[in-house]
């Protein structure tokens, strides 16, 4: 991982936000609740202005940071986005009202291993971005893979588990241990995937960027 007094520099080029956007991260720090770090939201949103996607999928919003920081990066895209905790899901629902974003977003309400019927009509998608159950990222890319167009790209958070990847047999606790195996299987299957081609950044708690492989 990227050394801790690189990673304040940069953060300390970074633009000033939004006073709501300081708010959140206040309220998520606060409140324990994860959401992307400084240089990995940025990172993304550069990723996707370059892309400039119309639709956007995310499964696990929490209270809505990521949703919102892509809204307003991308002002002409709409981003439907999924949670299954209440308490997190009517939190993101004010704080779309309070940022001005509740057009572009739709919130979902549920499991998104249960949905895809539902997340189906909103389809298709130019970009896929996974950031909830690291256990489940294998079945949450293959249950939405098939609603992306044929451009679209998919977005892993959370793929390098704070280092734990690489230092697995270290690690006392047997449920992390079981979660970093988790982990570890979903890399080397992306890696190897036949059709997606991937790319690990080893920025935050590292993020994977996968595109269909050419013809």
């Amino acid at each position: 991982m990227v050394n801790q007094e690189i990673v304040q520099y940069i953060e300390s080029l970074l633009p000033e936000k939004d006073e709501a956007i300081v708010a959140m991260e206040r309220y998520a720090r606060d409140h324990g609740v994860p959401i992307m770090d400084a240089l990995s939201i940025e990172t993304m949103l550069h990723i996707l202005k370059l892309i400039q996607p119309a639709r956007i999928l995310e499964i696990g919003t929490a209270i809505g940071y990521s949703a919102i920081r892509m809204a307003k990066a991308l002002p002409n895209a709409n981003i439907v986005t999924i949670e299954r905790d209440e308490a997190r899901y009517n939190q993101a629902l004010a704080y779309t009202e309070q940022t001005n974003t509740k057009g572009q977003i739709t919130l979902l309400f549920g499991d998104a291993l249960a949905m895809s019927d539902e997340v189906k009509t909103y389809a298709p998608f130019d970009v896929l971005f996974i950031d909830a159950a690291k256990g489940q990222y294998r079945r949450f890319f293959e249950l939405y893979e098939p609603f992306l167009t044929e451009r679209g790209i998919i977005i892993t958070d959370n793929v390098l588990f704070k280092g734990f990847v690489a230092l697995d047999e270290r690690v006392e606790q047997k449920r992390i241990r079981q979660l970093i195996k988790k982990i570890q299987a979903y890399n080397e299957w992306l890696m190897a995937h036949p059709r997606y081609e991937t790319v690990i950044i080893p920025i935050g708690d590292g993020m994977a960027i996968s595109k269909k492989r050419g013809e």
